[in-house]
């Protein structure tokens, strides 16, 4: 658990650096100092910036279950400050009213740092696998694959050809645009009800460094989900 969230190359520098350190003091390497070593890993960052990432992590956490799209399995800081919710999607008809609420679920880290903070930083976007890029690869879909655009419904566009048209497209563009806008307004709403409950939780995140979704789940259900 203390390794929740951190990658593999977290991972392996961790190992390389714990062997060098009992290289240098004549002894084989133990669990007890893989342990020592984790645990040390979750508190390096400031308490601000951990904070900071328990917010994101939180918010997405709260998306995913007050919105019905996903169980949360674990929600972590790791090793170097990197958050992680790991979690499992729900069977559901994929209705545009499911594709909204997930890309609710995707802008959710984001909109809760612009709650609480006033700013997001660059870590929602910045590459092919963000948040911002699943939530946009989501709106380009519905505009142009899914059948869920208010124009021309029935015409289909390869997801390669209809990313590219987006670049070029001013009217493809808006519209894949107001999808976003609107999404994180859904979130943005839902997270202003949550507001206590994300402060409590991310609280209590900062700290342990991983939560269940069970103890999540428990605390929303212990809130009373007012504004503050």
């Amino acid at each position: 658990m203390l390794a929740t969230g951190s990658t593999g190359a977290d991972i392996e520098r961790l190992v390389r650096d714990v062997r060098r350190k009992t290289r240098r003091q004549q002894r084989s390497l133990t669990w007890s100092d893989l342990e020592q070593a984790l645990f040390a890993g979750q508190m390096k960052l400031s308490d601000d910036l951990r904070l900071r990432t328990a917010i994101h992590e939180v918010g997405h956490a709260i998306a995913f279950c007050d919105m019905g799209i996903a169980e949360v399995i674990t929600v972590s800081i790791g090793i170097g400050g990197m958050g992680q919710v790991v979690s499992r999607q729900h069977n559901l008809r994929q209705t545009q009213d499911w594709l909204m609420r997930t890309i609710a679920c995707m802008l959710a880290g984001r909109t809760a740092e612009l709650l609480m903070f006033g700013e997001a930083v660059a870590g929602a976007g910045g590459y092919d696998d963000s948040d911002l890029a699943k939530a946009t690869a989501h709106a380009v879909a519905a505009e142009t694959r899914l059948g869920f655009s208010d124009h021309q419904p029935l015409r289909y566009r390869s997801e390669a050809v209809s990313i590219n048209d987006v670049s070029i497209d001013r009217q493809l563009a808006d519209r894949v645009n107001r999808r976003l806008v609107e999404a994180e307004a859904m979130v943005r709403s839902l997270l202003e009800n949550r507001r206590n409950a994300l402060i409590e939780i991310a609280e209590r995140l900062k700290d342990v460094g991983v939560m269940t979704g069970e103890e999540i789940t428990r605390q929303l259900v212990a809130s009373s989900g007012a504004p503050a």
